[in-house]
This record gives structure tokens, C-alpha cells and sequence, in this order.
């Protein structure tokens, strides 16, 4: 039973962070209908500008506000969605939607060079943050008491987004701009602003992913790949630009993940993407989206 909450609390902090990740590519898509495949690397700016700042004055400053930069990787991975979108991607909203996928593919690649020459080819570390609040104890075994932070803020902010979406007047004019951009933008909607913030908060997500994950894992070259890759077996089983389906789509994936590394590590990912070949045969939309 104690094996079985440690295992189910994992899924949990897979399930935060992937939702972060992948609720922000809904989020983007959902409006813009735009896939970004630079998400990935966004989500690497925000850890690695998070252990970056934590190693600046780490040793010199109280615990307090070692915690309090956390929110600093994903404000600089918002900052610089806020200037990509109006800069490399609105001149290609008229154009095919190859343009789109060339442009944030390219700029994956750039993004992955640029924190290759601005924080170096060796991994980043922000342990004091996941070493500070100890840890409790599960029947006979340990379990670390940041993962359930981790968790959560996955789950503040599912709550959060959805409220801000489902419950604000900026969320009803972010709805209208995604079922009929030209019919709001003849009633007076400024599309152009809703776009950029609509791109900055679906990065401040991927940002925020990284950041409060960074303290557990470390910051390596290639993470922003590889946590593009399960974001879009996520997108793809839950719908792509539906909330709900990021969700659900991330707690599926974060619970075959860690029953799968478990118990069956060498078919972990084969599981993963069957999961979502299977949901593609059955909803080709995926468990949300729109058909």
C-alpha cells in the first residue's frame, strides 16, 4: 500500500508538470491555431533561468527568498514570448501553416544553442530548493516534501487557468478570438493584443513547468525536447487546444509513466505512444477536441 501512494503521489507531480507544459500548447493553439514546437525549450528557458538565478545568491540570502525566484523562469519565459509573437510569428498568420511549424522549429533550434552559449554544456542545479523542506515519512519509506508543492501548484493552476478562462471577461473575449477571430475582431476586440497574451501566458505555463520542476531534476540540454515530445502524446489523447484534455490527457500520461518505469521500464514509452494511437483510432480529435 505504502508503495502504491509513493507511486500514485509520482503520477501526481508528472501529471503537474506536463500539464503546465502541454496546457500552455492547448492554450496557444487553442487560440492562435498555431503549434509551437519551440514550447519545449521555453519550458528549458524557465528552469534553467530559475537555477540561475537561485546559484546567483544562493548562500547569501535567506531560504524565503530562494523560493521566492522560483516565478522568475517563467516571467523570463513569458518576456520572451511577448516579443517572439508580435516578431517572428504574426507576419505568418496569413501565410500556410508549413510556415509556422518551419519558423518555431527553427526557433527551437535557436533557443537550444542560445542556452547552450549563455548558461553552458553542463547541467544546472537548484537542489537546495528541493533539499529545504525535507521530507515525510509513508508507512517505511520517505518521500520528499517539495514533490507535494510540486503537485500542488499543478493543481493551483488547472484551477487557476480554468477560472481565468472559463470565469473572466478576458476569458470570454479569449473564447470569442479562438471560435471566430474576424467576427470579434468587427465587434472590437483587439486581436492582435489577445494573441500576445494569449502567447505569453501559454509561455509563462511552460516557464512555470520548469521552474518548479528544476529543484528535483536539474537543468540539462535537451530537456525542452523531450518534454515537447509527452506534451504532444498529452495533446494528442486529450484534444489539442481543449484545457480539459491537457488535463485529463496529462494525468493519463502520468500515471502509465510511472506504473510503466516501474514495472515494465523497457515499453514505457511504447505504452505511451499506443495510448495515443489507440485514442487517435477511436477520436481522431483526441478525448476534447474539436471535430
Amino acid at each position: 500500500m505504502d508503495t502504491f501512494l509513493i507511486h500514485l503521489l509520482n503520477s501526481l507531480l508528472y501529471a503537474s508538470v506536463l500539464f503546465l507544459i502541454a496546457g500552455g500548447l492547448s492554450l496557444i493553439y487553442g487560440v492562435m491555431r498555431i503549434v509551437n514546437l519551440a514550447h519545449g525549450n521555453l519550458y528549458a528557458v524557465g528552469a534553467y533561468t530559475t537555477a540561475w538565478a537561485v546559484g546567483r545568491v544562493l548562500g547569501g540570502a535567506p531560504t524565503l527568498v530562494l523560493y521566492a525566484l522560483l516565478p522568475v523562469g517563467a516571467v523570463a519565459a513569458a518576456a520572451l514570448g511577448a516579443v517572439l509573437e508580435p516578431t517572428l510569428l504574426r507576419p505568418l498568420y496569413k501565410r500556410a501553416e508549413e510556415y509556422q511549424l518551419l519558423i518555431t522549429f527553427g526557433l527551437l533550434l535557436v533557443l537550444e544553442d542560445r542556452i547552450r552559449v549563455v548558461w553552458g554544456p553542463y547541467p544546472l542545479a537548484a537542489s537546495a530548493l528541493f533539499e529545504g523542506p525535507g521530507s515525510f515519512a509513508i508507512g517505511e519509506s520517505i518521500y520528499p516534501t517539495y514533490n507535494l508543492a510540486v503537485i500542488t501548484v499543478g493543481g493551483l493552476a488547472a484551477a487557476g487557468l480554468w477560472a481565468f478562462v472559463y470565469k473572466t471577461k478576458f476569458g470570454v473575449i479569449l473564447r470569442a478570438t479562438s471560435q471566430n477571430m474576424r467576427m470579434a475582431s468587427a465587434l472590437g476586440v483587439n486581436v492582435n493584443r489577445v494573441y500576445v497574451q494569449a502567447f505569453t501566458l501559454g509561455c509563462f505555463m511552460a516557464g512555470l513547468g520548469g521552474a518548479i520542476i528544476v529543484p528535483q531534476q536539474g537543468a540539462v540540454l535537451g530537456m525542452g525536447v523531450d518534454a515537447l515530445i509527452l506534451a504532444f502524446v498529452v495533446v494528442v489523447i486529450g484534444g489539442l487546444g481543449s484545457l480539459e484534455g491537457a488535463l485529463l490527457g496529462a494525468l493519463m500520461v502520468g500515471v502509465v509513466r510511472e506504473f510503466g518505469i516501474a514495472f515494465f521500464p523497457e515499453i514505457e514509452l511504447a505504452v505511451l505512444y499506443f495510448m495515443a494511437a489507440v485514442v487517435l483510432l477511436i477520436r481522431p480529435a483526441g478525448l476534447f477536441g474539436r471535430t
